[in-house]
């Protein structure tokens, strides 16, 4: 029991953009209809994740992978690119994580992954394909009062595939300050969810959310300039419903509203060279994963 609550304890850091590492494994499935837009966005996604004890108390290492196809369809045929290389695209991370407890109740959690992100027109891979993540956070537990848990998780995260390709802070403060209501407040989500039942849950959220890849050989734009990156980012917000099938088999219902929504092609220097015209609003998902 006590090796249990450890385990989840250290598997509790997750990122929005990234796979969470309290999923032992999950699929899921993103759509952004064309509605009032040039494009339908649609994402199909599994991840595994494997906890290995190390010597020494509390230390432990993660090792799995985060998978996605996504899929664009462009409803405006007059649009001035190269559609064909900008249809399919994969996305791979191979997941190296390490947490360690420090002083003062405090614990250091580290990922690495390397990975691709890409096109694949090719059909072979090149150097521009690869990318890079990293995260670090350290993460802090309150049990001050039995009946209303808390936890402040501070770091830094930075991923090459995701919709903001810079460092971003990671600041999560979650509390349960009712028997039926918790709410997590920070960076890059932020959530209140209330308890109904064991089995039922409801969330509000909102998020960070995208994804950038490598375009092989290019996509001429206008007839003059090579798109060699293309990125959406969004920021949305919406309600989850979750099923709990048993304590480790849940599912994610998930609807949401875009706040904020970029498809940009961009040059091998990162400059937009021409934003793709996105007004759609309606975001869905469906995750069905098995946790610790």
């Amino acid at each position: 029991m006590r090796f249990k609550l450890t385990l989840f304890f250290l598997l509790i850091i997750s990122f929005t953009s990234k796979a969470q590492l309290s999923d032992l494994a999950s699929v899921d499935f993103t759509y952004i209809p064309n509605k009032r837009s040039d494009v339908e966005y649609t994402r199909s996604r599994a991840l595994f994740n494997f906890p290995i004890q190390l010597k020494g108390k509390g230390k432990y290492l993660f090792l799995g992978f985060d998978y996605s196809n996504i899929h664009l369809r462009f409803k405006d045929e007059e649009l001035p690119f190269d559609r064909d290389n900008l249809n399919d695209f994969q996305v791979l991370d191979l997941t190296i994580g390490y947490t360690k407890p420090l002083k003062n109740g405090w614990r250091l959690g580290v990922r690495f992954q390397p990975g691709i992100s890409t096109n694949n027109t090719a059909k072979s891979l090149t150097a521009d394909d690869i990318v890079f993540s990293g995260d670090i956070v350290f993460v802090k537990k309150f049990d001050n009062d039995f009946d209303k848990p808390s936890r402040l998780i501070v770091g830094l995260s930075y991923s090459q595939n995701r919709g903001y390709v810079f460092p971003l802070p990671f600041i999560s403060y979650y509390k349960k300050f009712r028997p039926d209501w918790s709410f997590n407040i920070g960076i890059p989500k932020t959530n209140l969810q209330y308890h109904i039942s064991d089995k039922h849950r409801l969330k509000l959220f909102a998020q960070l959310d995208g994804f950038t890849s490598n375009v092989q050989n290019g996509a001429l734009v206008n007839d003059t300039d090579v798109a060699e990156l293309i990125n959406m980012s969004l920021i949305n917000g919406g309600l989850q419903y979750e099923y709990h099938f048993t304590d480790h088999l849940q599912l994610d219902l998930r609807a949401a509203y875009n706040f904020s929504l970029s498809n940009k092609l961009k040059d091998g220097n990162n400059n937009t060279i021409f934003t793709i015209d996105n007004d759609s609003r309606s975001y869905l998902r469906a995750k069905l994963k098995f946790k610790i």
